[in-house]
């Protein structure tokens, strides 16, 4: 029903009364709601009543609520529409470290551009315009992350379509992303880096970074991982660990299990011998038997091998008051994060000769798209040798009985 809204003067100005719907706590309610439209003008001063220019101004402002296409109740702003309905509702369908990112890009860059539009006025050209701002202003975001923040407004609108808030087309389908650097390239540790590693590192970060390099489990995985998931010769994932939260795996693909090479099998063994309870609870366990932080072994025990300084064993971070200058250790590998042990893990395998889709159902993955475009990196090996096969065919091609070149 069109509001014609209740036009009054209190003091020297104008105001307009209505009603409008809010969200609270995941529901809509409907509030009054009252605005300034302007200072009397002189000769309205004697008059009990609004004049027609003053109800013009009302008519203006009430002509969003009373927008023909759009319900009056759905009259809710975008801040309040993400905050109050669209993470609730995330909290039961995403994983903790999933809406926790969701939350950090609504925060840090789309909240204050686009938060205090309506939901109804936030359209194609609005959501173009944002995503250009922040381009402009942050020069140094990558592409992808430009990619992120324009998924999440679409996934915002999709859900506010599919609850019944807004009617039509998805308003972000036709906006684009500004010109933005690409990012860098990922790293995949080699099999002589894996080695190295392993030959240096302490208990237990030794056994974590075999069942990250040698069976490909995700960081929140390998914390996820109890004694009762490991059979001897193959681990099943069950579960994810990721900052006190626990989750299913990551999809139900993630959900199998993983076969180990014998190695690996032999470090857990030898790793089970030495746990204070290896019939159940987490493999790697702190003292008071909870799940031990992956960032926690990185800090004491990986950083400080890898980048330890070659005169005094120090890192960085702690070579202020030697005497000597920092050098750090020749030969010993760099930390490039745990995630760079699974993308290895699949360029190892595609080097060897394996079958894309086989390493697609080693890594879990839900198709081999993903593993073929993010994982799998081109070895330099792999660049000579194959331009070695293409050398011998433009031998044949080109090159006479004689040794002369053919055009």
């Amino acid at each position: 029903m069109k509001q014609q809204g209740y036009v009054f003067r209190k003091g020297d100005s104008w105001f307009v009364r209505y009603r409008e719907s809010f969200v609270e706590k995941g529901q809509l309610v409907r509030k009054q709601v009252c605005k300034r439209l302007g200072q009397v003008d002189p000769e309205h001063v004697r008059l009990k009543r609004p004049p027609a220019s003053v109800l013009d101004l009302a008519d203006e402002k009430l002509s969003p609520v009373n927008s023909s296409d759009i319900e009056p109740g759905k009259n809710v702003t975008l801040q309040d529409f993400v905050t109050e309905v669209y993470f609730p509702n995330m909290e039961a369908q995403k994983r903790a470290s999933t809406l926790k990112g969701y939350r950090a890009r609504w925060d840090s860059q789309l909240k204050a551009r686009c938060g205090h539009f309506r939901l109804r006025e936030f359209g194609t050209p609005q959501a173009h315009k944002v995503l250009g701002e922040i381009g402009r202003g942050n020069p140094e975001l990558r592409r992808s992350t430009l990619h992120h923040l324009r998924s999440l407004l679409s996934a915002i609108f999709r859900h506010a379509i599919q609850q019944g808030y807004l009617t039509g087309a998805n308003p972000i389908r036709e906006a684009t992303i500004p010109t933005a650097p690409e990012g860098d390239e990922t790293y995949a540790y080699s099999l002589a880096e894996v080695l190295a590693m392993l030959r240096i590192l302490p208990e237990p970060a030794r056994t974590m970074v075999a069942v990250a390099a040698f069976a490909g489990l995700r960081r929140s995985e390998i914390r996820g991982l109890d004694w009762q998931d490991y059979s001897g010769n193959e681990i099943r994932v069950m579960r994810s660990r990721w900052e006190g939260f626990e989750n299913e795996p990551k999809t139900r693909k993630s959900k199998a299990p993983v076969p180990l090479i014998l190695p690996v099998q032999k470090l857990l063994d030898q790793f089970k011998l030495e746990a204070p309870n290896p019939s159940n609870g987490p493999i790697f366990a702190t003292m008071k038997k909870t799940a031990l932080s992956l960032n926690n072994v990185l800090n004491r025990q990986i950083l400080p091998v890898l980048n330890a300084c070659a005169d005094c064993e120090k890192l960085p971070n702690e070579h202020g008051k030697e005497k000597h200058e920092y050098k750090r250790v020749v030969g010993r590998p760099e930390w490039h994060g745990w995630h760079a042990f699974r993308r290895g893990l699949a360029t190892n395998l595609h080097d060897l000769g394996v079958a894309d889709k086989t390493i697609q159902a080693i890594l879990r993955h839900a198709n081999v798209a993903v593993t073929q475009n993010s994982y799998i990196k081109t070895l330099d090996s792999q660049s000579i040798a194959a331009m070695r096969q293409l050398e011998s065919l433009v031998d044949v091609k080109l090159l006479s009985a004689n040794g002369e070149v053919q055009f």
